[in-house]
């Protein structure tokens, strides 16, 4: 069993700044990738965000250069840092993690997802 537990999520201002949290726990032998994706109210589920293991990372156009992906390795722990956000950035931020169990089967896990609100 994986769990995975975002934090960090709330309400800012448009410009404003927020970082997530995603704490990845369980029997798990090598987390692989580990995303953020983003739920709008009435939108489908969209990737913003992933990192591999070996420090590679991903992002979507909208939010290049505006947010930072990265992990803790030691600590399966994976961050985000959202900066100049926008009102467009408002949804449920979600953390997937893909891996490898101790059992060396593979899972899929997502997390119960956090609130991020850009408002003023």
């Amino acid at each position: 069993q994986v769990h995975l537990v975002e934090s960090g999520g709330g309400m800012v201002p448009p410009g404003g700044s927020l970082r997530l949290s995603c704490a990845a726990s369980g029997t798990i032998f090598r987390l692989n990738v580990m995303g953020w994706y983003r739920q709008a109210p009435g939108k489908q589920r969209d990737l913003v965000a992933s990192t591999g293991n070996d420090g590679s990372t991903n992002y979507a156009d909208s939010v290049k250069g505006r947010f930072t992906i990265s992990r803790d390795n030691a600590e399966n722990t994976m961050y985000l840092q959202m900066n100049s956000l926008k009102p467009e950035d408002t949804g449920v931020y979600y953390c997937k993690g893909v891996g490898l169990l101790r059992t060396l089967n593979r899972f899929e896990s997502w997390g119960q997802g956090t609130q991020v609100t850009v408002s003023s």
